[in-house]
Order: structure tokens, then C-alpha cells, then sequence
């Protein structure tokens, strides 16, 4: 897939699927993530945000609207761009490394090899899970630090039309140069409205544009 090309995944296998671990019921007190009784296994394209713990700038910093990577920041790149080669039915789609988070748009595709009914898919969550991982054991090794590397959990959005699919992909490469408003930015400027909306869970998607998440309304 051309990485501003059109993409028939976007929206495909959108129905509800019996209930896996990730429906088990919540601890009291936290809110689940994930839109329930969905079926992240599904093909289609999403939209993913991962904080680092505790909102550590660790990855490099922004200067003139450009975000300039550190060592830890190109490890955690490389591990990002690996998973294509790990999942052969997963194809990534823009993407950008931020000083403590990171954007990206993962596509699932039907099948992990072509034409074979049987080869094993692996769902959204094992594929973010391995991301977290892989770059969380490499970089610790590199900072020497005991403390987790990501936040528990992680962002999504269910991409479902083209149109959504073009704005979403503008706001990940843009990113950098909203980085002095962003919620994430520990020297942010405050006082501006709705500023830096982090992305909110996907079943709490507003009715009026459901394709969207808030913060690209």
C-alpha cells in the first residue's frame, strides 16, 4: 500500500464478535479502552497513540517544527517499522515519534500470506503489545532504568472512510508543529481551548461525526 494511496481495508470487517479476554469485565474504577464487543482482529485500518510512562520526554526534541530523534527515539522507530516484517498481514501507514508518544495508523489485512486460509493473524492488541515490548527491551538496556518505558494501555481509533483516513494522516505528519499547544508537552501553553486533545477512547466517538476521533473535529 503507497503510503497517500487509497486503501480498500479502511472500514472492512466492521461487526460484532463473540466475546474474547479483553470483554472480561474492568476493575471498578477503570474505564475500559476498547469498544466493546468488537473484534480487533478484524481487517481495517486504526489509528493508535502510545504514551511513555509518566510522559517522559525521552525520544529527542521538537525544534522548528521538527521533531529531531535521540538514540532512544530511533530505537523505538525501528521497532515500529520491524513489525511489518514480524506480522506480514499488518502494513503501517503514517507515523510520527514524538518527545514521550507516538502516532500511527496500522492496517490489518485479511490475510498474513496470500491465499492461505490458515495462516495465522494476529489481532490489534498482540500487534501493539509486541511493539511495546520489543522497543521497551531495548531501550531500557540502553536508559538503565527500572522504571516502565510505556503507559499501561494505549489509544485507538476505528478508521472507516477515506476522508477520515486523509485527515488523520494530516494530523500525525503535522504533528510536530503543534507541539508547543500539545496536551503531552510539559511547557505547553495552557490557555488555549482545546489544545492538544489527546485521543479519546473509541466508544466515545461523538454522534455527530462518529468517523472522527474529538480532537480532529
Amino acid at each position: 500500500m503507497n503510503e497517500k494511496g487509497r486503501n480498500p481495508t479502511v472500514g472492512a470487517g466492521f461487526k460484532p464478535a463473540p466475546k474474547t479476554v479483553e470483554d472480561e469485565p474492568k476493575k471498578p474504577g477503570r474505564k475500559p479502552l476498547r469498544l466493546p464487543g468488537y473484534d480487533y482482529g478484524n481487517a481495517g485500518m486504526y489509528f493508535i497513540t502510545i504514551c511513555t510512562h509518566g510522559r517522559r520526554c525521552l525520544f529527542g526534541r521538537i525544534a522548528d517544527g521538527k521533531m529531531h530523534l535521540n538514540e532512544l527515539g530511533v530505537i523505538a522507530e525501528t521497532c515500529w517499522h520491524d513489525l511489518a516484517a514480524h506480522y506480514p498481514h499488518v502494513d503501517l501507514d503514517s507515523f510520527v515519534i514524538m518527545p514521550n508518544h507516538v502516532h500511527g495508523i496500522v492496517c490489518l489485512t485479511h490475510h498474513a500470506v496470500a491465499g492461505d486460509e490458515t495462516a495465522l493473524r494476529h489481532g490489534l492488541p498482540e500487534v501493539i503489545r509486541a511493539f511495546k515490548t520489543f522497543s521497551a527491551r531495548r531501550i531500557t538496556s540502553r536508559r538503565k532504568a527500572s522504571e516502565p518505558l510505556w503507559q499501561r494501555g494505549y489509544y485507538e481509533h476505528i478508521i472507516r472512510r477515506e476522508d477520515s483516513l486523509d485527515n488523520i494522516r494530516e494530523y500525525i505528519e503535522t504533528n510536530p508543529l503543534r507541539w508547543h499547544l500539545d496536551r503531552e508537552n510539559p511547557a505547553a501553553v495552557r490557555t488555549v481551548a482545546g489544545a492538544g486533545l489527546k485521543p479519546a477512547p473509541t466508544d466515545e466517538v461523538a454522534a455527530d461525526d462518529p468517523d472522527l476521533p474529538p480532537f480532529l473535529r
